[in-house]
């Protein structure tokens, strides 16, 4: 019986059942595999895919998204990977045009390599910031920020939640009641009893990423950093909106070294919604 063409496969919605397919698909692409970020993707997003006949998946992408349960404000699009064996072929540019058809008219964000960048702008989207990347073992240095941290608790959650919503612009319940089970630690710093900032630190491979990042200025940025840097062996890892360019010195004045520079593009809006000076680094550049 002839292999059907590519074309012709049917893509369909990804599940749980083929994280070690994901796994795969990032592996056969020269990425870590990621089962740990993969499994938090495919259950607080929507993964969707094309199975290969002869095994594996062609083709994958998660739409993460965020906003009321009536209404999505914003689709976060990320980990679209195409088997090297079916690259260059417009399997990824088709799986990105019916993941834009099922969103519809909701505004959609995503973080862009340079070899990415060209499909995406090919289908409308637009640069509007760019992240850097940084890695490295962390270094503390100097007279370091009074702000005070602490380890988050179940009751911080609703204030967690206020103060995301105001930086990020929209509702990320559904991602970020599952920090706790997800990230190594989850701090948040304190000024007279009130929450102006908190942060994360999740296992990826042989790092922490650092991420959500959100925090009121850069000193308590700074603060929640060194906290989380305090409490890991593991090199640190994570994406920083490069307007936050003291930040970013600090950072590498302190270890963590440049590794990539990528392209924050939308479709449907000219900028993200939020407060970008209070949004330091995301959760994950796979969901925005």
């Amino acid at each position: 019986m002839p292999t059907p063409s590519l074309a012709a496969l049917p893509i369909r919605r990804l599940t749980l059942h083929d994280l070690a397919a994901c796994a795969d698909l990032s592996e056969d692409r020269g990425w870590p595999r990621e089962e740990h970020k993969w499994g938090l993707l495919l259950t607080a997003g929507q993964g969707y895919g094309i199975d290969d006949p002869d095994g594996g998946l062609v083709t994958a992408c998660v739409v993460t998204e965020y906003g009321s349960w009536e209404r999505s404000a914003l689709g976060a699009i990320g980990m679209v990977l195409v088997a090297a064996r079916h690259a260059r072929q417009g399997v990824g540019r088709r799986l990105m045009r019916h993941v834009m058809s099922l969103m519809d008219t909701t505004p959609l964000t995503l973080y862009a390599t340079p070899f990415g960048r060209p499909l995406y702008e090919e289908l409308g989207f637009k640069v509007t910031g760019r992240s850097e990347m940084l890695r490295g073992y962390f270094t503390p240095g100097g007279l370091e920020s009074g702000v005070a941290t602490r380890p988050a608790v179940a009751a911080d959650l609703p204030s967690i939640l206020r103060l995301d919503e105001e930086a990020f612009g929209t509702d990320r319940t559904p991602l970020l009641t599952r920090l706790p089970s997800f990230a190594d630690q989850l701090r948040v710093a304190e000024e007279n009893g009130r929450i102006i900032g908190y942060t994360a630190a999740w296992p990826n491979m042989d790092t922490h990423v650092v991420g959500p990042l959100i925090a009121r200025d850069t000193e308590t940025a700074k603060a929640l950093i060194t906290s989380l840097a305090a409490r890991t062996n593991r090199p640190l890892r994570t994406d920083i909106d490069v307007r936050h360019e003291e930040l970013l010195a600090w950072a590498r004045a302190r270890g963590l070294a440049s590794v990539a520079v990528n392209a924050v593009m939308t479709y449907g809006i000219t900028e993200l919604p939020g407060d970008w000076r209070r949004r330091f680094a995301p959760l994950t550049v796979a969901a925005g």
